[in-house]
C-alpha cells in the first residue's frame, strides 16, 4: 500500500481480499508484490488489464514504489513458458537471468509507474538481451599450475572422463584442495539444456549474475555444516549443498570431521542423483548429481606414524610378553 501511495496511486477506502492460490500450497517471498499491486490497481480500474492473462509479473516493491529483485527467477520464466504465456516484466537487476531465457518476451521494468505505463500503452519497456559467450570471459582454475602430483592428476583425468568419485587421502600442505578446486576446469562444457538447467539452480541463491558462462559449479561446503545446508530443507525449502553443485563438483573437505547425520543424508543422493525433503506438509524433489571429491588426513593428528619420526617405534614382542599399552 506505501508503493502504491507513493506512486501516486490512491485507492478507494475499503477492504481488499487477495487471493493466492492454490490455497494448499505455501507462499513466501517477495515476488508476489508487483502482480498483487498491479491486479489491486486493474480491479480499481486504475490500470488497463487486458494483457494481464498472458503476462507475468515478478518483482519486490520497495516503500518508494521501485522495483528489487528477487530470486528464482530464471525457474519463474521456464515455467511460464511451460504455461504457454507469451511476455514477462521483471525487475532490471535481474536482467542477467532473464536474457537466458529464449522463446519469451521479457521486459524490464525499474519502477512500478513504468509497469502502469507499459499496460496503458504509454511508455514502452526495454527487452532482456542474450549476452554471448564473447562479452563473458571464463574464469577457470588451470590444472596446469600443479606441479608435480602426476598421479594425483592423472586421477583427476579418470575422474573427469568417467565420471568417478574421488577421495583424496594425504597429510595436511599435500594439495587435496588445490587438486579438487581444479577439477571443474577439465570436465566438458555442458549441453545448452544442461547450462540452462545449472544456471535455474544458481538463479535460486543469486538475485543477478555479471555475466553468464557454460561454466560446471563447484561448491565446497564446511564441515559443521548442518544436514539440512548440505542436502536442503529449512522454511521454505530452500536447494542445499549437494542441488547447488549439481553438474559439477562437490568437495567434501576434512571428510571425517562432518556428522554422521550429513555423511547418511548423503548417501541417498549418491546413488539417485536427487535429494528428496520430506516435510510433514510438503515434499520437495531437486536434483542433485555431481562428482563428489573427498579429502582427508591419515589419521585425527593430520599425519601418520612414519610422517612424524619423533614418535617412538615399538618394536615387535617376545613370545608371552605383554604389549604396552599406549599413553
Amino acid at each position: 500500500m506505501a508503493a502504491l501511495a507513493n506512486s501516486g496511486f490512491l485507492l478507494p477506502e475499503r477492504r481488499f481480499i487477495v487471493n493466492l492460490a492454490p490455497a494448499d500450497e505455501r507462499k513466501g517471498g517477495a515476488s508476489f508484490d508487483l502482480a498483487i499491486a498491479i491486479a489491486l490497481l486493474a480491479a480499481c480500474g486504475m490500470c488497463a488489464g487486458n494483457a494481464l492473462p498472458e503476462l507475468l509479473l515478478i518483482g519486490e516493491l520497495s516503500l518508494d514504489g521501485r522495483l528489487r529483485a528477487v530470486r528464482g527467477v530464471l525457474a519463474h520464466l521456464l515455467s511460464a513458458r511451460e504455461r504457454g504465456l507469451r511476455a514477462a516484466v521483471i525487475p532490471e537487476a535481474n536482467a542477467g537471468w532473464a536474457s537466458l531465457t529464449a522463446g519469451l518476451e521479457v521486459r524490464l521494468a525499474s519502477t512500478l509507474r513504468d509497469v502502469v505505463g507499459f499496460l496503458e500503452g504509454t511508455q514502452s519497456l526495454s527487452h532482456a538481451q542474450a549476452e554471448t559467450q564473447s562479452e563473458a570471459p571464463r574464469e577457470t582454475l588451470d590444472l596446469r599450475d600443479v606441479h608435480g602430483q602426476h598421479v594425483a592428476k592423472r586421477a583427476l583425468e579418470v575422474s573427469a572422463a568417467g565420471n568417478h568419485n574421488l577421495l583424496l587421502v594425504g597429510p595436511p600442505g599435500t594439495g587435496k584442495t588445490m587438486l579438487a578446486s581444479r577439477l571443474p576446469g577439465i570436465l566438458p562444457d555442458p549441453e545448452p539444456d544442461e547450462a540452462l538447467e545449472i544456471a535455474t539452480i544458481a538463479s535460486v541463491g543469486d538475485l543477478s549474475p555479471p555475466a553468464y558462462t557454460p561454466r560446471r559449479p563447484f561448491r565446497a561446503p564446511h564441515h559443521s555444516c548442518s544436514e539440512a545446508a548440505l542436502i536442503g530443507g529449512g522454511h521454505p525449502i530452500r536447494p542445499g549443498e549437494v542441488t547447488l553443485a549439481h553438474g559439477g563438483v562437490r568437495f567434501l573437505d576434512e571428510f571425517p570431521e562432518f556428522s554422521r547425520a550429513a555423511i547418511e543424508a548423503l548417501r541417498p543422493t549418491m546413488e539417485s542423483g536427487l535429494a528428496v525433503i520430506v516435510r510433514a506438509r510438503e515434499r520437495a524433489v531437486m536434483p542433485a548429481r555431481a562428482l563428489i571429491v573427498a579429502a582427508m588426513n591419515p589419521c585425527p593428528c593430520g599425519f601418520t606414524s612414519w610422517w612424524r619420526p619423533s614418535v617412538p617405534q615399538l618394536s615387535a614382542p617376545s613370545h608371552g610378553s605383554r604389549l604396552p599399552r599406549p599413553a
